[in-house]
């Protein structure tokens, strides 16, 4: 039997999900005497509450509670670092959806007939939503974060070719298929017990815990497995837990509180919008000289996650690209809309953007073609290889990821042709855009880089596999269970992956930063390297051998035997239960931390990352000059994942990540009115991408050969890094509606490139020619 490690797995989950039998929060049987939450919330962007009267909903038979802010026992302000949200409004509203009451009844139904009986009189104040009405306003959220290298005025002076601008993009719903839902279950002692579809069971059980004026011992979280996160239920689980907790303790009762996709939509944070202006010069040959950025991100009402979402933007200016003189300034807005959260990227497609808008301009000017004036701008060997926040870029494969797909895309003659047939078409046009990326691996807040896992071994030889991270429908559990496998030298069917709770594996961090396989893994292969240990020397009295040091022993196929005899060995069950009648213990915890990560914020220089991975993209799209609708012909991936630990799953999140990338640049837009409220709260008005935009023919391929050293073996992260490949699309548009004007014009095409964008800047291509 081989190692399932490097081998195409089946999602563990895979057959529940297409069964229906995988279980969700919501699916989840409602326990004796079950109650349902529904949160009421603000209709004002910024009010003062004057008066809240819940006479006649209370009255309603039925209802069990209705509860404010003064019924909060412990602490109403929560958050993930800085604690400034109110879990319910007290005398006022900071956002449209802002809860200001919990309505506790027998059905969904009572819980919206309640709602509609609560009494709230609101005085109306000003309102700041937008990134200019802040900036005007000076309302920040933090500090600023710098980051300068060398002498960019002195650069850009004596720059060939200067370009200065402005880029912006928009927010982006989450839309995982699973709403945000929590169920709340009593327990003797005054203790409570949660499922919550959460990134984060640690940081949703000490805000629960500091609510409700509880011991962190006596609130266990459970997650038994999520429908999407991406990032969206990193911190902003915690509320509704929370709202479900303080209702299960009022009532003595189990409350479930679970939103529809509107509320979902509105009460929630996004993707944050940024705002950046750009400063770049150029050599003639289209080298970077010098680049001045300052970005600004649209917070929301609360501090979240945005400095470190503005952190990972910086860092991720300079994308694949050696750039020697810089000045990068960052700031996070405070506004009166939810709190911007934690998505997919992090920041990094915020911050890569600018760039890549700077060098598709830099292009245009220059008449070169972009591909190749990315190609040379790469990071290579020093002294072109260290970031303007001082990191050595080890073990760079940009140049080898770019040769490789040049070839496999067919790249060269495909721009040939693409311009030959714009030439003979005059409504069609096609593009083709190449995108390359370098994209940082670690939590860029160094603690949070450790993991934990507990492995039970029973008799039997089956195993319980513990870990810290949750699953989302990424695969993790996937690839723990490939990585205890091989460890144990046990099949995957002898293994059974257990629900991610607090009571098993403590204080973890949340399932983010695309490390829940590097943090996770090694912690369960320390935690098995233990177990093998203690079995050794059972083993061998099994075997009736001489002690044959600590490599000697082969655990494979289900057995163990002498690395260097015929013997045929002895089951892993009967060693197994050998260990337990000596009073070997079979079970182990295994913990883990990412070494030397650190970073001075005031120098703006350190290490915030373990490792770099790298990718690239080919796109070709065709745009109809009458509508401004584009499609995807095809689309070429080339992404390092190092030693694939399952290459099926990371397959699955390179394609995933690509689109929703493209979602993020074309179609996905959250639009607010002027009064704060949000006018896509649905799929009706809100589109995200589906299968008649996906790619029609979508190449992806892994890059052989990468093994990664200090890894779990040999392999890289994945979730994030495909993601910012989409910009690929963005210069492949700009090719195509550059075919609508003369050669040499600057594109203009803001983001998202809805058809209505496209077809206006076809329009303004058309007028210029």
């Amino acid at each position: 039997m081989r190692s399932p490690l490097g081998m195409p797995l089946t999602h563990e989950s895979g057959l529940r999900h297409a069964t229906g039998e995988a279980l969700y929060v919501d699916d989840l049987p409602m326990p004796r005497g079950g109650l349902y939450g529904w949160v009421v919330t603000s209709p004002h962007a910024h009010a003062r509450i004057l008066r809240k009267d819940a006479t006649r909903a209370r009255a309603l038979p039925g209802v069990h509670a209705v509860l404010f802010s003064h019924d909060v026992p412990g602490k109403n302000l929560i958050g993930p670092v800085v604690h400034d949200e109110p879990l319910l409004a007290g005398d006022e509203v900071l956002f449209v959806g802002h809860t200001v009451a919990l309505v506790v009844a027998e059905s969904y139904a009572l819980c919206r007939e309640a709602a509609s009986l609560l009494v709230f009189d609101y005085e109306p104040l000003p309102s700041c939503l937008t990134i200019p009405e802040a900036i005007q306003q000076r309302s920040y959220l933090c500090e600023p974060h710098c980051i300068r290298r060398g002498d960019v005025d002195t650069a850009l002076s004596k720059s060939a070719l200067r370009l200065q601008g402005e880029v912006s993009s928009g927010a982006q719903d989450h839309f995982y298929l699973e709403t945000q839902a929590s169920l709340a279950t009593p327990m003797e002692g005054g203790a409570l017990h949660i499922h919550c579809s959460t990134q984060h069971p640690t940081e949703v059980q000490g805000v629960v815990a500091g609510v409700l004026k509880l011991l962190k011992h006596q609130v266990v979280v459970e997650v038994p497995r999520m429908g999407g996160g991406f990032g969206g239920k990193e911190t902003q689980a915690a509320p509704f837990a929370a709202l479900a907790g303080l209702a299960a303790i009022k009532t003595g009762r189990p409350v479930k509180v679970w939103l529809n996709r509107d509320q979902d939509m509105i009460q929630t944070g996004k993707r944050h919008p940024f705002w950046g202006r750009f400063d770049a010069g150029f050599s003639h040959e289209g080298i970077l000289t010098g680049m001045r950025v300052e970005l600004y991100s649209n917070g929301g009402y609360s501090v979240d996650l945005s400095p470190a979402i503005m952190d990972r933007a910086l860092f991720h200016l300079d994308n694949a690209y050696y750039l020697e003189h810089v000045d990068f300034r960052g700031t996070p807005l405070r506004t009166h809309l939810p709190s911007n959260t934690a998505f997919r990227g992090f920041g990094g497609p915020q911050g890569m953007l600018v760039v890549e808008e700077v060098l598709n301009r830099a292009a245009e000017r220059l008449r070169q073609d972009p591909a190749e004036l990315r190609r040379r701008n790469f990071y290579a060997d020093a002294p072109r290889n260290r970031t303007p926040y001082g990191q050595e870029v080890k073990d760079c494969r940009l140049a080898r990821i770019h040769a490789e797909l040049m070839v496999s895309s067919e790249y060269q003659q495909r721009r040939g042709e693409i311009d030959a047939f714009n030439l003979a078409s005059r409504q069609l046009k096609r593009g083709i855009g190449f995108m390359p990326v370098k994209f940082g691996i670690s939590f860029t807040t160094g603690y949070l880089n450790q993991a934990g896992a507990l492995v039970n071994v029973y008799t039997d030889g089956t195993v319980q596999l513990n870990h810290g991270g949750t699953e989302m429908g990424q695969g993790l559990h996937t690839k723990m269970l490939a990585v205890c496998a091989h460890e144990l030298g046990v099949p995957l069917t002898s293994i059974r992956v257990m629900a991610t709770t607090t009571d098993k594996v403590p204080n973890t961090s949340a399932t983010a930063a695309s490390s829940g396989s590097d943090l996770n893994g090694e912690a369960v292969r320390q935690a098995c390297a233990l177990l093998k240990a203690r079995l050794h020397s059972v083993a061998l009295k099994l075997l009736g051998i001489p002690d044959v040091g600590p490599d000697g022993l082969i655990f494979e196929g289900g057995r163990i035997r002498p690395r260097d005899a015929e013997h045929p060995g002895v089951t892993f069950a009967e060693v197994a239960l050998a260990a337990h009648q000596s009073q070997v213990s079979l079970s182990a915890t295994g913990y883990y931390r990412t070494p030397d990560i650190r970073y001075d914020k005031a120098l703006g220089q350190g290490k915030p990352f373990h490792y770099f991975a790298y990718g690239a993209a080919v796109a070709e799209v065709e745009v109809s000059g009458l509508t401004g609708e584009h499609r995807l012909r095809r689309v070429d991936i080339l992404q390092d994942v190092g030693d694939s630990l399952v290459p099926s799953v990371d397959r699955g999140q390179v394609e995933g990540a690509f689109i929703q990338g493209v979602g993020w640049l074309t179609c996905e837009e959250a639009l607010v009115d002027d009064k704060g409220c949000l006018l896509t709260h649905c799929p009706d008005t809100y589109k995200i991408p589906a299968l008649g935009d996906a790619p029609e023919q979508f190449r992806v391929a892994l890059l052989s050969h990468a093994a990664q050293a200090d890894v779990i073996h040999g392999s890289k992260a994945v979730g994030e890094p495909p993601l910012m490949l989409a910009l690929s699309v963005v210069t492949a548009l700009r090719h195509a509606v550059g075919a609508f004007g003369p050669e040499g014009r600057p594109v203009r095409l803001s983001i998202p490139c809805t058809p209505e964008a496209i077809f206006w800047s076809v329009q303004d291509a058309r007028a210029s020619s």
